[in-house]
Parts: C-alpha cells; structure tokens; sequence
C-alpha cells in the first residue's frame, strides 16, 4: 500500500455501528468493485466499493463482505471472503491479501476464500428473515453499468425468493455522512498533498506552458506524496475554457492574460480532497479578473460562515444564491430589472453560477448524505461558488473542503493560498 496503514478500530466500529441499525434477525452483504475492462485483455485501474471500504479497509478486488450481528454462532456474524492466491497469480499480478493480514487490517476474525462462498453462506442466511443488499442510490448516479453489487441482487433474488429484502445504501448514507476522527485525518492528510501540488504550480505556471504540463506537475506531485493520484478527472482549464463546468480536455497553451482555473485534488487511502483555484496565466491578475476575482471570494466566505451545525441543504444554498445574486449586480452582470422578470424556476444569477454551493465529501468525491437531514459535526462538505463569463472569455471558481464543527467550522484547506494578493506574491516571487 501506498498509505500507512489504517488502524482497524475504525472499521470495527463502523461494522458496530452498521449493526446496530439493521432490524432483528437481518443480515447484510457487500460486495467489491468488478475490474472494469477497457479492451482486449485490458483494464482499468481499481477502486474499491466505497462502502466496503468504510467496513473492512479492504483494498482488493473479489472480496465480500457478510454481516449477521444477531447469528447464533459467534463467528458467523462477521465473514469477511477473500480472492484465494495461488503462485501463477503471484507471479502475474503480485501477492494477495493472506488471511492473516485481512484480519489484521479489518478485525474480522471469520475469514473464507471467494470461491467457497456459496458453501459458507448457505450456513448463514437461513437464520436470517432480511437481507440487506446494497446498490448505488446517489442522487447524481446514472450509470448503466452493471455492478457486482446489482449482479448479486439477481442472484439472490433467484437462490433465496422467500427472503425479505431491504435496503442498505440508506443506512450507509446515513453512517458516511458524519466522519469518524480518523477519516478526518486522512482527508487532511490528502489536502495537504493538494497543497504541496498547488504550491508547486504558483512557480511553474506561465505563458505558453500547456495544461497538460501542468497536469503532469500536479500528478508528480500527489504520487511522490503517497498519493495514488487524481481523486477525479482534474479541471485544468485556461481562458475561456474555465466557462466548461467539466472540461477535461487539458490540451490547451496556457495564452497571456488569462486565467487558469484548477480543479483538481489528490486522495489518499481512498479518501479524497477536491480543491478549485483561480490564478492568472502571467503572474498579475487585470484589474476586470481581480474585480471577479474578490466577489467569488466574498461569496466562499460569506458561504463557508453558513456551513454549520443546524442548518440545512436548501436553505444554505438560498441564502448563498442571494449573496451571489448581489455580488453579480456589483459587477455589473444582472440589473435587478433582470432579478424582477426572472423565471423563479432558472433565476436570474444561473446565467453566471450554474452549479451548487457544496456537497458532500469523504470516501467519494460527491459523497453520500441526505440534503434533508441538518448539518451535524463531523460532516465535510466542499465551498466553491464561481463566476462564469463566457461572453468574457473569464471563469473563476474558488473551492475548499469544510469540517463542521461542534463550535463552527474548520477549513481542512485553510493553509492553501487563496487570497489574490498572496497568490500573485508567490507567483512573482524570485
């Protein structure tokens, strides 16, 4: 592994407290992300399920989890199974977890090969009246891709029809949403990476280097910092480039006079930091740039000070809507005749801030949580408003990521350069 390892009471809680909001006689089953293919005998690089993270700290492909908190026999209320290693997959592919390890890095005592799965769990799950299963019920999902996950619910439903089934993503949505300590620090610990990469670019950017280039510094950077690299698809966008919410092209010459919006963090041990810069091509932003410059600035803090204990989804993003709504009058981009005969349905100010304040942050980038339920402590969100000018070629978007506290808040980004002054300092500096 590229990180440190994980001490395994974080998983053995998480697996507790999972437990103890599953109904009676129930038991629950995860299962890891497929390699995905990309063609030939080709794939992809592997990313673990998220929640099957959360619950072992399981990095490896094949493996499956089963939860029984209620079974009779002490040792079936936990089974972790694992992909069995041979010498032929040693040689190809590197070692595999040993089942000593396993337990070492989950807690789990119970620990079966893949492949006698079906034996083990018939001794299981007929002491079982419901069975949760998981699938990915992100509001933002749209992937018609079939998931290991979605596989076994067929399979399930056909071995085992008489069984009553429940949803299990709920509950992960609910646990995810408030970080335990330790996810905390390792969120940290990859902003802090994304701060050394961002420090790194304020000295190599000019004119005429490509995005691409700058991309390839940033990557340097998060891997030699134990990173396993981009947490998404970074934003390197230059000019008017940075009016494409999600441009990922990165293969423009960065052209004096513009401004480089950079979308694009590191993770780490598979939590993820996502950070949003604005900063000018030759060093010094003009006076127009500054001008949008500080009122994105004004409206992140305006948003980061709403970003507390007891408040809620839609709300903090009406309130910060208004705060945008005004900046964008100062600058002379909405006239309140504009804010008069708006469409309540597309306001006037989405013109220029088409997307959301914040969203979750955690094990993914767009993390799960309800919009419903209030802001508790614990939770991290991203705060990144911005001002897109298309007709000005200019987009400027500032992001940080937020832990809501029992007092306030802490910005887990505080230590990166955001104000305009400092930035142009740092850029200009010998």
């Amino acid at each position: 592994m590229r990180y440190s390892s994980i001490d395994s009471s974080l998983f053995v809680s998480n697996r507790r407290r999972l437990g103890q909001l599953l109904l009676p006689k129930s038991l629950a089953i995860l299962n890891a992300n497929d390699l995905m293919p990309t063609n030939a005998d080709g794939t992809m690089g592997f990313r673990q399920n998220a929640d099957l993270f959360y619950l072992t700290g399981i990095d490896q492909e094949e493996t499956v989890l089963v939860l029984f908190p209620g079974h009779p026999d002490p040792k079936l209320r936990e089974v972790l199974f694992l992909r069995e290693t041979n010498e032929h997959i040693a040689v190809w592919e590197g070692e595999k977890l040993t089942k000593e390890k396993a337990r070492e890095l989950s807690g789990i005592a119970t620990i079966y090969w893949t492949n006698q799965f079906d034996t083990v769990f018939r001794n299981i799950v007929f002491e079982a009246e419901r069975i949760y299963l998981n699938s990915n019920e992100h509001t933002r999902n749209d992937s018609l891709v079939q998931t290991r996950d979605d596989r076994f619910i067929r399979f399930f439903r056909e071995r085992y029809p008489l069984h009553q089934l429940e949803r299990l993503a709920p509950l992960m949505h609910q646990l995810r949403a408030v970080k335990h300590p330790e996810e905390v620090r390792l969120m940290q610990k990859a902003c802090d990476i994304t701060q050394a990469g961002f420090e790194r670019l304020l000295k190599f950017v000019k004119p005429g280097v490509t995005e691409f280039e700058i991309e390839a510094e940033m990557l340097h950077e998060y891997v030699r910092s134990g990173s396993r690299g981009f947490a998404y698809s970074p934003i390197i966008a230059s000019g008017k480039n940075a009016c494409v919410l999600h441009y990922i092209q990165n293969d423009q010459v960065c052209k004096e006079g513009e401004v480089l919006l950079l979308d694009c963090a590191a993770e780490y041990a598979n939590y993820n930091a996502d950070l949003t810069r604005s900063i000018p091509v030759s060093g010094r932003f003009t006076k127009r740039q500054a001008e949008v410059y500080d009122a994105v600035l004004r409206v992140f803090r305006a948003a980061k000070d709403m970003l507390v204990t007891g408040n809620i989804w839609d709300e903090y993003h009406a309130r910060v809507n208004e705060v945008m709504e005004k900046e964008l009058v100062g600058l002379g981009l909405l006239s309140l005749e504009d804010i008069r005969n708006q469409n309540p349905d597309w306001p006037a100010y989405k013109k220029y801030f088409p997307h959301g304040t914040s969203h979750f942050l955690g094990l993914d980038v767009h993390d799960v949580g309800n919009k419903y339920r209030r802001f508790e402590p614990g939770m991290v969100f991203t705060c990144e408003p911005g001002i897109y000018i298309r007709e000005e070629g200019l987009g400027i978007r500032l992001e940080n990521n937020i832990l809501i506290t029992e007092t306030g808040n802490l910005d887990l980004m505080g230590g990166i350069p955001i104000e305009r002054e400092e930035i142009e300092d740092l850029m200009n500096a010998s």
